[in-house]
């Protein structure tokens, strides 16, 4: 494993946490060995200003970004297997000037990616998002059928590539309650869902719906299911999150390289203290490993 960071503040870290890490300068010339306990390799990069536990620094933006730019070229040069990303405060990038909506949309920019997927998985549950970091007022404009099938065949070749299912089972949300109330409560569903789900069966992709939100979650219709898309972000995520919060897992569909990322923010009143709950990191970091190798 191979942390991007400056190696003076995991030192400053550790001392808060009465930790004794072995931090070694990461070298890609270097022979790739195994995992050892409390030794850890870095990628040294160094913070604009100093850095305070839980407080916000503008300044170290760009240091910031410079991890993850890093980071990515290494993942597409192949020096790694995977990507894992930590929890990052979006405002603080916003705040210096950085248009930076999410890692997912940042890291499909650096990679020339057209239609990147989130995706998070909380044991056998998964959900994927048709659109991600938009107000509610936006995501019936963003909505298109084109969208959809585009998405639906990103979630359809990534559960084949990365995570071995033969056809996988995707559900389909409607965007309205009752999935639209056949059109009095919206025609999103008539006009754009269903098509697209139908356009997406022609092309042998096994896509079912609009169903209904509200009882899309149930076992009776999770039972037919691989993967339930989500119409945005907040539709289908709080019952993931429900489900399985502190141990799912974020995962960013059809990128060149495996992406994975924890459930949740950056806790900042946590920061420093040894309270965070490290779950879902862990669960990430292992759910990288396993994608990595079945990839291999």
């Amino acid at each position: 494993m191979v942390i991007a960071a400056d190696p003076a503040l995991l030192h400053a870290r550790a001392k808060l946490l009465n930790l004794d890490p072995q931090i070694e300068e990461f070298s890609p010339l270097a022979e790739r060995t195994a995992h050892r306990a409390r030794r850890v390799r870095v990628i040294a990069t160094a913070l604009a200003t100093p850095a305070e536990a839980g407080q916000l620094n503008i300044g170290n933006a760009p240091y910031v970004l410079a991890l993850l730019d890093r980071a990515v070229e290494g993942c597409l040069a192949g020096e790694f297997d995977a990507l894992v990303t930590a929890p990052v405060q979006k405002s603080v990038l916003n705040e210096a000037g950085a248009t930076f909506t999410g890692h997912t949309e940042y890291i499909a920019a650096c990679t020339n990616t057209s239609r990147p997927v989130m995706m998070l998985v909380a044991e056998r549950l998964r959900v994927a998002l048709a659109t991600t970091h938009l107000p509610l007022r936006s995501v019936s404009d963003a909505l298109s059928s084109a969208l959809l099938q585009e998405v639906m065949a990103v979630i359809d070749a990534d559960l084949r590539k990365r995570f071995g299912f033969a056809r996988p089972r995707i559900l389909v949300c409607g965007l309205n309650p009752h999935a639209g109330e056949s059109g009095h409560l919206g025609r999103e569903e008539i006009e754009i869902i269903a098509p697209a789900v139908a356009a997406a069966r022609s092309n042998g992709i096994n896509a079912s719906g609009p169903v209904p939100a509200d009882t899309a979650f149930t076992p009776r219709s999770l039972a037919g299911a691989d993967v339930v898309l989500a119409m945005y972000h907040d539709q289908g995520l709080p019952v993931l999150k429900f489900a399985g919060f502190g141990g799912a897992v974020n995962v960013t569909l059809g990128l060149p390289f495996i992406r994975t990322s924890v459930d949740h923010g950056t806790a900042l009143d946590l920061a420093g203290t040894g309270q965070a709950d490290v779950g879902s990191l862990a669960a990430a970091l292992q759910q990288a490993i396993d994608l990595a190798q079945d990839d291999a």
